[in-house]
């Protein structure tokens, strides 16, 4: 929270709350979940707060945006899980899977030095069906059409 202190930002219960609630979070979350889960919890927090603290966050290194579903659904997982690992996005059910593969990983690595390329960051998704949707749709319907995302 020095982070906002340096920024001349207020370090409020309602933020403490939220960082904690963030950092103890071992899976995928939108603002609307964070807000629920801490609701039931008896925290009192309005989601304008929710929704202002979440950016600060990801700039002070605690929180990242992991993944986008749609056009208003962004979803964020905190900095203390796997630093590098990928998603598979179920475009039907929503389903999330999360993935490493060495293979991917060299291949990246030979794709920036081949180019003398200085990789910060990446994000990689992979959006299609998961097993039990596709699986459902080859028995006897048509797959949905994809969205835009």
């Amino acid at each position: 929270m020095e982070y906002l202190r340096r920024r001349g930002k207020k370090v409020t219960d309602e933020r403490l709350d939220i960082l904690r609630e963030v950092l103890m979070a071992d899976s995928h979350f939108e603002a609307e979940d964070l807000l629920i889960r801490m609701r039931q919890q008896g925290k009192r927090v309005s989601k304008a707060t929710i929704y202002r603290t979440l950016p600060l966050l990801i700039e002070a290194g605690l929180l990242r945006q992991s993944f986008r579903a749609g056009e208003k659904q962004t979803y964020y997982e905190n900095t203390l899980g796997p630093k590098s690992h990928e998603h598979m996005i179920c475009r039907n059910c929503g389903k999330v899977i999360e993935f490493t593969s060495a293979d991917l990983e060299h291949a990246l690595e030979a794709v920036t030095e081949k180019y003398q390329f200085l990789a910060e960051r990446r994000r990689i998704e992979i959006y299609g069906l998961c097993a039990d949707c596709s699986s459902f749709y080859e028995e006897d319907q048509e797959a949905p059409e994809p969205t835009e995302g």
